[in-house]
């Protein structure tokens, strides 16, 4: 009768079905799908707490390699388990298993060619004796985890296979192994992606947090309503598109490779294992520095990023510090100059060939630098016209408001700095002749501080925060390859140190270039000494970076 009623259960609908299934122990979902009675149907929100899996079959002289390509793309690739050849069982992960039949679906390919769609592979029981089987985690591990923490599964909701797509991130190549990564993609609601993050980032086996949040054309994803597998899902308003790296990664490696037979799971239809799924929630972070947190860094497109909450925190120290009011409101660098010829001179200098799908950069940054005001001209804090000094490079921020890709930033202390637009009000009403000097052009993002060095000093200390936070770096290579430790010297040589711009104004005070504040010559920036004013600020800088008081 229990058979019976399993049986009449499952020729309903599909999110009837995994609605059933969710409640079910993963050694009875095997036997279902042994049996023929879940052919096909996708294991999302099946066995609900327990661990899933990728399957992946290659012949053993194929094994060593792929473990390889497996160790060196983490993300798409977890690897939890690598079978002895001819070995069905898993033992690590589960008690009575066959991998031959207790997937919903698999794939056969030849010579990297699919090949067709199998419901059981006992029929290859010859050739399975010299293959390998690698089972790799699997993002439905953590659907019962998001759900814990009250965060919607749009897939699930709807009754559908999860989406995955293509993307243009290059995975690191291992022998006949490259490809692209795949990733699946999840639309969370705005007031939800940190909480998913942080359920996510230390369930490495099952992908870990996600690798890309926001636009989709940022990963050369073009059409979200049809994606390369599984189900099309749709978003709720206020919902943002994350994405996780995919097993189906390793497919895109084996049509690579062009084993002559290969097998895997065919998208959305696991092996389910008997091993539970981690259950961590936000609120189980309380005492952990490493919580990760996500910010929005581009409203055009779309873009948010991820650093722990840690690096947050020293970002947040850098911010206050160099707000304070003075007074008053070895590697060499390329350098590139904007000529302006013409109405397109701007959208050339941007992009390759002029084309606004192919930037040549990714962020402009503009410190200390007169900025047009809404009149048309170039102001310094005490009224003069400056314009007939001031190359128009404003024309680079305003032509990148309209380059997806391209993100601005404006450093300044007076108001009349490039990119202060996004505050002219403020200025207007709280800076001396602020009327007329205030910046009319806008950046994406404004640092504002008593100084505008002390803003390009915090912004070489964060970039340092962001680069030694191990979860933003991980964001940062979407999960691939391995940590990149050797570029830290870059960022480290960087920072400011006291004894840098000692030098750097002695130099200047040498070749007569007088102070723009008073007209001393000597040792002052702005009107303040540099010491202690300015040293000590470089000191306060480097302490909240590193962690230590610094003598120099």
């Amino acid at each position: 009768m229990w058979r019976e009623n399993v049986q009449y259960i499952l020729k309903g609908s599909t999110m009837l079905n995994a609605g059933f299934l969710k409640s079910v122990l993963p050694a009875s979902a095997r036997e279902l799908i042994r049996n023929g009675l879940s052919r096909g149907l996708a294991t999302s929100g099946m066995s609900q707490g327990f661990k899933q899996a990728n399957i992946v079959i290659l012949d053993k002289k194929f094994a060593d390699d792929f473990e390889q390509f497996c160790l060196a793309n983490s993300g798409p690739l977890p690897l939890l388990y690598r079978s002895k050849p001819g070995e069905w069982s898993s033992p690590p992960l589960s008690t009575s298993s066959d991998i031959r039949t207790d997937c919903p679906q698999y794939i056969k390919y030849e010579r990297g060619n699919i090949a067709g769609n199998l419901s059981s592979l006992v029929e290859y029981t010859e050739q399975l004796k010299d293959m390998v089987t690698f089972y790799l985690g699997c993002s439905f591990s953590f659907e019962s985890a998001l759900l814990k923490a009250d965060i919607p599964v749009r897939n699930i909701e709807q009754g559908r296979n999860i989406s995955a797509f293509k993307t243009s991130i290059p995975c690191v190549s291992v022998g006949g192994f490259q490809c692209n990564m795949v990733v699946t993609m999840r639309p969370i609601p705005v007031d939800k992606l940190d909480a998913v993050v942080q359920v996510t980032h230390r369930m490495k086996d099952a992908h870990g947090a996600p690798v890309h949040i926001g636009h989709p054309g940022l990963i050369g994803i073009e059409d979200m309503l049809n994606p390369d597998f599984g189900d099309a899902v749709e978003a709720h308003g206020g919902d943002v598109p994350v994405f996780w790296p995919c097993g189906i990664t390793a497919s895109e490696a084996i049509r690579s490779c062009k084993p002559g037979l290969a097998f895997t799971h065919a998208p959305g239809c696991m092996f389910i294992t008997d091993l539970q799924s981690e259950q961590e929630v936000a609120s189980d972070f309380a005492a952990d520095a490493e919580i990760p947190h996500v910010f929005c860094i581009s409203q055009n497109p779309i873009h948010y990023s991820v650093a722990s909450v840690a690096a947050v925190e020293k970002f947040k120290a850098l911010d206050s510090l160099i707000q304070q009011d003075p007074g008053r409101l070895k590697t060499p660098v390329p350098i590139v100059s904007f000529q302006d010829n013409g109405k397109d001179s701007a959208l050339m200098f941007l992009c390759h060939d002029g084309n606004p799908q192919f930037p040549r950069f990714d962020h402009l940054i503009a410190i200390e630098r007169a900025g047009m005001a809404a009149d048309g001209n170039y102001y310094n804090a005490r009224k003069v016209n400056i314009k007939h000094l001031v190359d128009p490079i404003d024309k680079l921020f305003l032509k990148a408001q309209d380059i997806p890709g391209i993100s601005t930033t404006g450093i300044g202390d007076g108001g009349n700095e490039l990119g202060m637009g996004k505050v002219k009000e403020a200025v207007k009403k709280y800076i001396n002749n602020g009327d007329l000097i205030a910046c009319d052009v806008e950046a994406d993002f404004t640092v504002i501080a008593g100084v505008s060095n002390w803003g390009g000093y915090a912004v070489a200390c964060g970039l340092y925060i962001l680069n030694s936070c191990a979860i933003h770096e991980r964001y940062l290579r979407k999960a691939l390859g391995f940590p990149m430790t050797s570029e830290m010297v870059g960022y480290i040589l960087a920072l400011p140190t006291v004894q840098k711009e000692e030098k750097l104004l002695e130099l200047l005070v040498k070749h007569g270039i007088r102070s723009g504040k008073t007209g001393n010559l000597g040792m002052e920036v702005d009107g303040l000494l540099f010491h202690d004013t300015h040293s000590s600020m470089i000191r306060q800088l480097l302490e909240i970076t590193l962690g230590q008081a610094q003598s120099t």
